[in-house]
């Protein structure tokens, strides 16, 4: 396939390149494109054929359902069978924003968007770009991550190049996603809310404006193997660099300490080392790579760096990666969700 290339203004989108990657949409073709989140790869969410091509593009599993993106609050009512009041407070509340919402389908989305649920999650995404592009598609947008299926999602557009370049019709390049990490799930679908993926909308923030938010457990641990996932993000290994990650928690002065034991060991049967620390430890690591995702007084900045960072342990080509664990507040729980899918739920408690 021959891939298209658009660099794109994201303050002032070029309205030509812009109807160009929509006719690609409305013609049954895929188009990676950045958001607020990640970068995500579209196709007409309405069109089983399109919608196969991102499976296809990505090598993911066909039971990981996918989001639908949408330009305006408005599109939501022909998606689904109803807006609860609760819904509606979260939508006039984050939307547009990084925060999708799950609800009872409509007969209109196909089944393999829900991966056969009577469920469909829906986001109404903030970047102006992904906004200008569905509004001039003028059709909802199935998007997942633009890149191989359980690899770390992409921030920038090289990211998307790297996985995808031959496979999707159209990548368009807008600069680096903002938040870094995919949006937060929350299921409406049934009494009580459910947060299913942590992300840029944080459990605080929705008890705000909900009161009551149950976390799904399959968001602190393993999922069965014969179980259809709610959401995506929630069942295999996601976000994984080439290397082993292994995360280690605790008392920060334990931790330092026990990574550089686990560095030396690994080094001495040869293995090429990286750490992944903070700005307030990053010098007192002694590995081949040591990167810093940020300071833990800025965890918003972690988060934006995270996924970058664990492509830059490819790029390099460590053998395995110690993660220095980071707080659970805030933004903090995304971080951590996305740090145990990448090692696998391999944690060492010091």
């Amino acid at each position: 396939m021959n891939t298209k290339i658009l660099k794109i203004n994201v303050n002032s989108p070029e309205a030509d390149k812009i109807e160009y990657a929509a006719k690609a949409l409305k013609e049954g073709g895929t188009v990676a494109f950045p958001t607020e989140t990640v970068y995500g790869l579209g196709a007409d969410a309405l069109n089983t054929e399109a919608v196969k091509k991102i499976f296809e593009a990505k090598g993911r599993p066909a039971d990981n359902p996918l989001i639908v993106h949408i330009s305006k609050i408005e599109e939501v009512d022909k998606l689904v069978e109803s807006v609860s009041n609760d819904a509606k407070k979260l939508m006039s509340a984050f939307w547009p924003g990084p925060l999708t919402i799950i609800m009872k389908k409509s007969n209109i989305i196909p089944q393999i968007i829900t991966a056969g649920l009577d469920t469909v999650a829906i986001r109404l995404p903030s970047h102006p770009i992904a906004r200008e592009l569905i509004k001039t598609a003028g059709i909802p947008i199935a998007a997942p991550s633009a890149n191989i299926s359980g690899k770390p999602s992409p921030t920038i557009a090289q990211h998307v190049v790297d996985d995808l370049f031959g496979k999707v019709d159209v990548i368009i390049d807008g600069g680096t996603a903002a938040v870094g990490l995919e949006s937060t799930v929350i299921d409406m679908s049934s009494e009580v809310p459910a947060l299913l993926r942590p992300g840029g909308i944080t459990y605080e923030h929705l008890r705000e404006i909900l009161g009551d938010v149950q976390i799904d457990p399959a968001m602190l641990s393993k999922i069965n193997a014969d179980v259809i996932p709610r959401s995506p993000g929630m069942k295999y290994t996601h976000y994984s660099p080439n290397a082993e990650v292994v995360i280690v928690e605790g008392e920060k002065e334990k931790v330092v300490n026990a990574i550089n034991q686990l560095v030396e060991i690994k080094r001495n049967k040869g293995l090429k080392v990286g750490v992944m620390a903070l700005d307030e430890t990053v010098k007192r690591y002694k590995a081949d790579y040591v990167f810093s995702v940020g300071s833990e007084n800025k965890p918003e900045t972690i988060a934006a760096n995270l996924f970058y960072k664990l492509r830059e342990f490819d790029q390099v080509g460590v053998n395995i990666i110690f993660a220095q664990s980071v707080s659970e507040k805030g933004i903090g729980m995304a971080i951590r969700n996305r740090l145990n899918k990448a090692a696998g739920y391999n944690i060492i408690k010091v």
